[in-house]
Order: structure tokens, then C-alpha cells, then sequence
């Protein structure tokens, strides 16, 4: 039987999941650098580990509301798109899922939650798993900065070479 590793985080009430091969690493929430006129889902950009990465939050993706809390952490994902740091409300453990427990939805379906694309449905609890690619991917104005993001680092690589 085919089994899911994945990072188990909360936002809100609710449980979430990444899988764990794009979690890069889980940072509390320090300085973060707020930048006028971007989206509200967009914090503003950190450095970690000497990478600047754009935070955004998640609460505020789901619920138009911050989830900037003293237990609020710092999940950086990977993708071929672009490295970010997704701010979620507490970051809970890696679990096992296997495949029997994992129910493909037909949310995937819906333009605003395509993100979503299975709930793993264990005895006591229900786990929304989000794919991180397809959520940058859907986020209005995102393609706009991570070009800015692109051209950023250029900028700094010429800076370091010269």
C-alpha cells in the first residue's frame, strides 16, 4: 500500500497538509519586510537562509483574516515557480497518510479552492491537503511578483559577481 508523507499545519480551526518533499523548513515568524500596494495576501518578503522569499498567509487566502500569532509559523515550500514561505497559524507534525485515507475532491473542480485537492479522512480528524504549486499558482497578481522576485535576484547575483 502506497503511503503520503506530509507536514500537518493549522490555519484557523481547521487542518492542513503540504506534502513533505516541498516543505523546505518551518521558521517562526521574525522580520518580515512589508511592501506597499501588493496584495493583502502577501505579507511582504524575509530572508532565509540569505534567500529572500515572499511570505504569504494563508489565513488571509482562506478567511480574509491574519493569522499573525505567537504560535503562527513559517512553512517554506518549494516549487518550480517560485520558493515561499506560506504563514499558517501553528505547524502541528509529519504524518503518514496512506492512500486508503486519502479521498480526491471534487473542490478541484472549483476555480477558487483548485489548491485543494484531497481530504484525508482519518478516525477523529479530516485533513485538507493543498498542493503549494498549484496555490501560488492561482492567486491573483502572484505572476506579477514573482517576475519582480526573478529580476531581484538577477540583480543581486550581478551585484555579487561584479
Amino acid at each position: 500500500m502506497e503511503s503520503v508523507k506530509a507536514v500537518v499545519f493549522a490555519c484557523g480551526t481547521e487542518e492542513y497538509a503540504v506534502p513533505v518533499e516541498q516543505a523546505i523548513s518551518i521558521e517562526k515568524l521574525e522580520h518580515v519586510t512589508p511592501i506597499p500596494h501588493l496584495p493583502n495576501y502577501l505579507l511582504g518578503f524575509t530572508r532565509i537562509r540569505g534567500e529572500l522569499v515572499p511570505v504569504l498567509d494563508f489565513e488571509r487566502i482562506l478567511y480574509n483574516r491574519s493569522s499573525n500569532t505567537a504560535t503562527a509559523r513559517i512553512i517554506v515550500l518549494n516549487t518550480d515557480v517560485v520558493n515561499y514561505g506560506l504563514l499558517v497559524t501553528e505547524a502541528r507534525e509529519i504524518l503518514d497518510f496512506d492512500d486508503s485515507v486519502l479521498q480526491q475532491l471534487g473542490l478541484v473542480n472549483y476555480s477558487k479552492t483548485r489548491y485543494f485537492t484531497a481530504v484525508a479522512n482519518l478516525e477523529n480528524r479530516m485533513i485538507t491537503y493543498v498542493d503549494p504549486k498549484i496555490l501560488v499558482n492561482s492567486l491573483d497578481g502572484i505572476r506579477e511578483i514573482i517576475d519582480y522576485l526573478h529580476k531581484m535576484l538577477e540583480n543581486e547575483k550581478e551585484n555579487v559577481e561584479a
